[in-house]
């Protein structure tokens, strides 16, 4: 069955040579904590690998295409520089990979949406990882909204990273309120949402949200935050037309064991959950995997 992970990440080359370096220089203290500290074993909590080493990964698990997010980055500099990154590597790798826009909402409105349009007319085809409790400012804010009302009006799906409030502490953990995420489903209701790490569990714990149709949920680091029963209990309460598959890579999902080809030990695991084709290719091919450049850009 042919799969797309539908939440993966990916750097440039300079990153790798210093990452600790790389994120002082850039002002990205945020990502440096969660991304370049060691595990107990000494193995880092994620590789860096390139565009290619992805496209092997992606070959090994049996991954088709695979949808680039970007990161909730502290800059809006930042967020320029990886956009401009996944448009060079969806024109090389057209027929593999899709990709995000990120942004920061530093400059305000007008500067967040010109480079939306920028990022669209590139190549790129939706909004995420985004993290407003992590980049540090509220769903309230004006130019936050503006890009959401955007990407609305566009037809672009937009992935929100969700912290579920009962996971255990880990350095560079940031709260985040599930009754924004509500809020946010309430307030965009033609917003293709979806909340990456399987929501935070929020339609488990909020079953009103479970009427959303516009809201989606990615299985991102599933093996490191729930056991395997994760996959019976949300499917039991949400439709397989609203779960995508993703694996975070190129995070490290499998701490305890000598798992080298992670992306495929979780493809794995998927199917052996009993993963329909909905979940693992179809919902993600229709959100992700279109043509680029249709609707409004809003009078930018």
């Amino acid at each position: 069955m042919p799969i797309i992970d539908a939440h993966v990440h990916l750097y440039p080359p300079e990153v790798e040579r210093d990452p600790s370096g790389w994120a002082e220089g850039r002002g990205e203290r945020h990502w440096a904590t969660l991304c370049t500290r060691r595990r107990r074993d000494g193995r880092l909590v994620q590789s860096l690998p390139t565009v290619d080493q992805t496209l092997a990964a992606m070959d090994a698990a049996g991954v088709e295409r695979a949808v680039l997010l970007g990161w909730y980055w502290e800059t809006f500099e930042t967020c320029v520089w990886q956009n401009h990154f996944y448009a060079d590597c969806v024109r090389e790798h057209p027929d593999r990979l899709a990709a995000c826009a990120t942004f920061h909402p530093q400059p305000g409105e007008k500067a967040v949406l010109a480079e939306l349009v920028r990022a669209r007319e590139d190549g790129l085809v939706g909004l995420g990882e985004l993290s407003p409790h992590s980049q540090g400012f509220g769903i309230d804010d004006p130019t936050f909204r503006g890009a959401l009302a955007w990407a609305q009006d566009a037809g672009w799906p937009v992935n929100i990273h969700v912290t579920d409030p009962d996971s255990r502490p880990f350095p560079g953990r940031i709260e985040t309120p599930l009754r924004d995420f509500v809020a946010l489903a309430a307030d965009f209701p033609r917003l293709p949402l979806v909340l990456a790490h399987w929501g935070g569990l929020l339609p488990l714990r909020e079953p009103a949200i479970r009427g959303r149709r516009n809201v989606y949920y990615d299985t991102a680091a599933s093996p490191l935050l729930y056991d395997s029963t994760v996959w019976g209990r949300f499917f039991a309460a949400v439709p397989a037309s609203q779960i995508l598959f993703g694996s975070d890579f190129p995070l490290n999902l499998y701490p305890r064991t000598s798992v080298s080809a992670e992306m495929a030990q979780f493809a794995r695991e998927a199917e052996a959950a009993g993963a329909p084709a909905s979940l693992l290719h179809e919902n993600a091919a229709a959100l992700f995997f279109r043509d680029a450049q249709s609707p409004v850009d809003r009078g930018v």
